[in-house]
């Protein structure tokens, strides 16, 4: 579902991780990754956001497989696509925030807007 970085992960496990970063994003609202991270994340999220807007039940069964808890797919059914109903796409905002302090690795917080 997402771009096409590979993030250094197999296929399985850098599915897994996305999956478990947008459903973080969609339950707390701001997350602090690196930029690639936050880059593939955004893609994922917003396809998600999208998705419930619709609120068919195709769409919901797709959320359903995709996000990894239940009541944050209800949240996002209930709360958060309402909010975007009348905007179309760029719903995060990637801050950038420095270099980290380990390994230099350039850091951002990925946040819903």
């Amino acid at each position: 579902m997402a771009g096409s970085r590979k993030l250094g992960r197999t296929s399985d496990h850098r599915k897994a991780m996305l999956r478990g970063m947008v459903t973080l994003l969609l339950e707390k609202g701001k997350i602090v990754t690196t930029v690639a991270r936050a880059k593939e994340v955004r893609s994922a999220a917003e396809k998600m956001i999208t998705l419930g807007k619709a609120g068919t039940l195709h769409t919901k069964r797709q959320v359903y497989g995709y996000i990894t808890k239940e009541d944050v797919a209800k949240k996002l059914f209930d709360d958060i696509a309402p909010k975007y109903a009348d905007k179309n796409g760029g719903y995060t905002r990637i801050i950038k925030i420095g270099p980290r302090r380990g390994d230099a690795a350039e850091m951002a917080v990925i946040e819903l807007v």
